[in-house]
């Protein structure tokens, strides 16, 4: 992939003030926070009857998000 001399002089000046950039993969859910919820929504939480129909599913995911943090809580420890 060619640089444009504007990407390597911005890159070489963010270097100078001790910035470091850090490319990502193009798909890296483990990186992506929202998808550690939505893995705990979608495994743990949501009770299979949840998608018996649209409103039952939209029901149950607006209960995980009103009770996120009391009932629902996700511990990376």
């Amino acid at each position: 992939m060619k640089k444009r001399i504007s990407e390597v002089d911005k890159q070489e000046e963010w270097k100078d003030k001790g910035l470091t950039l850090f490319f990502l993969p193009t798909y890296s859910p483990e990186l992506n926070i929202i998808e550690r919820l939505w893995r705990f929504i979608k495994y743990q939480w949501l009770q299979i009857d949840a998608y018996s129909s649209w409103e039952s599913l939209v029901e149950a995911v607006e209960n995980i998000f009103r009770n996120f943090g009391d009932k629902y809580i996700i511990n990376f420890a």
